[in-house]
């Protein structure tokens, strides 16, 4: 404390402003970046940040901070200097111009001592210690700080109804401490609309995110990442409400600011990229989904190459985009790559893998019908290879719930989240792979023109072990009560239901099912998926 006090005094004793320089006012503007909601629940929220001075203006470039100053004023760069040596001396730095990659988050609200909160900090100039800038830093430090505080406990918890009030209490301070067109309001708004996004309350959320894209766009500038992240997020507030057209233009806009803001191979520009491709999944639209997924995979070649598994998952994403347009030759080509990286970047068993060999699987089968017409010979070809990855798909799932489940009974110890999701994903897959198996025999029944009832047989036992996979299971809360993992074993019921009393085939008879057992069984799924999905919507 006394190195600090010393040296502090001979920066003030030695280095002389001009009139009108206040040393208090110079702050940086820290980049606020939010994640899609899923997920929108996960967001972080933006930290507020300082108004921008007229001479000094930030930009954020990568991880720091670059500076633009005015040609005439060449005290304020001296005394940016003196404070840099200041920093260097101390061993720390105080003030958010030379901290980089310090952005100014809400847990610097936490720290009694830290003359900063939310970008704005306390004046001393040796003249005027209680000036205006001093009673607004202390209004706002001890009104706000605890609104913002609980608001963003209460967040955490899910209490938004006990959020909310404490947003909007720290919004009013800030408007009357700053002013209603002040960087930190916007902000403020925007964190607002994020709470409201997460509860579905889409009008307040529009309306929030409106209001702070005004208010960034005059203070910060239309080609500003914080300007395009409100603008993201407004275009999926949109897209909830059924307005595809204004939703599109605007996350398009908000990745064409990236783009041009030097951002075209962060990881946000790609998540965003990911969001505008599935949407355009999701509206029927496969070639816009396919140019963009071409954008992500060579942007991520060129930055990551094949050794990572960003990559891998790109190009995977691409290949099923593929697959439903029929452009079966490139998809399997694709997939083929995805599957030689990631028998190189992970273990063994794992269950991407499993999943790669699924995807394979399914894209030999749709060749095969294409080949059924010119080819029989060609197209049974196809089928074995189908079936080869089948059984290794159903192979890798097995292993992996085995191993799951003993190292559940070895530790003796509660799943973790991980644990459970990883033997969800592995039991989808499993049922998943045994239904095609299943298809996979009916397939060559009809392709080798066969009135034998071994296809039927082959077909019937890939879904029993489909059935049995699900009963071995059952058990695991972890698995059965997901309603995914339901709705896989429904299919399998209800395609072994259909085999057993297809007419064409006859009547027939299992060994280890009747079809009355197996329509009460579906009638029971059917029952209890609906049950989870109806207090899924309500919750």
């Amino acid at each position: 404390m006394y190195l600090r006090a010393s040296v502090s005094d001979v920066l003030r004793r030695r280095i002389r402003f001009p009139p009108g320089t206040a040393t208090g006012t110079i702050t940086a503007t820290a980049t606020a970046t939010s994640s899609s909601v899923t997920a929108a629940a996960s967001t972080n929220l933006a930290p507020l940040p300082p108004p921008l001075p007229p001479n000094v203006r930030n930009s954020c470039s990568g991880r720091g901070f670059t500076w633009r100053k005015s040609s005439g004023d060449v005290s304020l760069w001296f005394m940016l200097y003196a404070q840099a040596v200041a920093a260097m001396l101390l061993g720390t730095c105080s003030d958010p111009v030379f901290a980089e990659g310090n952005s100014v988050e809400s847990s610097s609200l936490t720290d009694p001592e830290d003359a900063e909160v939310a970008g704005l900090r306390r004046v001393d100039d040796d003249a005027v210690i209680s000036n205006e800038h001093t009673m607004k830093w202390r209004i706002f430090t001890d009104n706000g700080r605890d609104s913002f505080q609980k608001a963003e406990l209460y967040r955490v918890m899910k209490a938004f109804d006990k959020a909310e009030p404490l947003q909007l209490e720290a919004i009013n301070i800030l408007e009357d401490s700053f002013g209603p067109e002040d960087i930190r309001v916007g902000v403020a708004f925007h964190n607002l609309g994020q709470l409201y996004l997460v509860q579905r309350k889409l009008e307040d959320a529009c309306s929030c995110y409106q209001r702070a894209l005004k208010i960034k766009g005059r203070v910060l500038g239309h080609s500003h990442p914080d300007y395009a992240d409100t603008m993201y997020h407004l275009g999926k507030v949109l897209h909830l409400q059924g307005k595809e057209k204004e939703s599109e233009a605007l996350i398009v806009d908000s990745i064409r600011i990236l783009e041009e803001g030097g951002h075209g191979q962060s990881n946000l520009y790609m998540r965003r990229l990911r969001h505008l491709a599935q949407l355009y999944l999701k509206s029927s639209r496969p070639v816009d989904a396919e140019n963009v997924q071409r954008k992500i995979l060579h942007a991520l070649e060129l930055v990551k190459g094949w050794d990572s598994l960003d990559t891998v998952m790109a190009a995977e994403g691409l290949a099923l985009t593929l697959q439903s347009a029929g452009k079966l030759r490139e998809a399997h080509e694709l997939l083929e790559r995805c599957l030689d990286a990631r028998k190189k970047l992970l273990p063994e068993y794992h269950i991407q893998t499993g999943a790669n060999m699924l995807h394979l699987a399914r894209v030999a089968m749709l060749y095969s019908n294409q080949l059924r017409s010119r080819s029989a010979s060609d197209a049974t070809i196809q089928l074995e290879k189908a079936k080869d990855f089948l059984e290794n798909c159903i192979r890798i799932s097995q292993q992996v719930l085995i191993k799951l489940m003993k190292q559940k009974t070895l530790f003796r110890k509660e799943d973790s989240a991980e644990s459970r999701r990883n033997a969800r994903i592995a039991m989808i897959i499993l049922m998943q792979a045994l239904d095609a198996l299943g298809l996979l025999e009916i397939n060559r029944m009809e392709l080798q023109d066969s009135r034998d009832s071994s296809g039927a047989a082959g077909a019937e036992n890939a879904l029993l072990r489909c059935i049995d996979a699900y009963k071995e299971f059952e058990r695991e809360s972890s698995i059965s009560d997901s309603v995914e993992v339901r709705t896989e074993y429904l299919k399998c019921l209800k395609h072994l239901l259909s085999l057993l009393t297809d007419g064409a085939q006859g009547r027939r008879h299992s060994r280890k099912v009747t079809v009355k057992e197996l329509k009460d069984e579906i009638n029971h799924v059917e029952s209890e998926v609906s049950a989870s999905r109806g207090h899924g919507k309500k919750a």
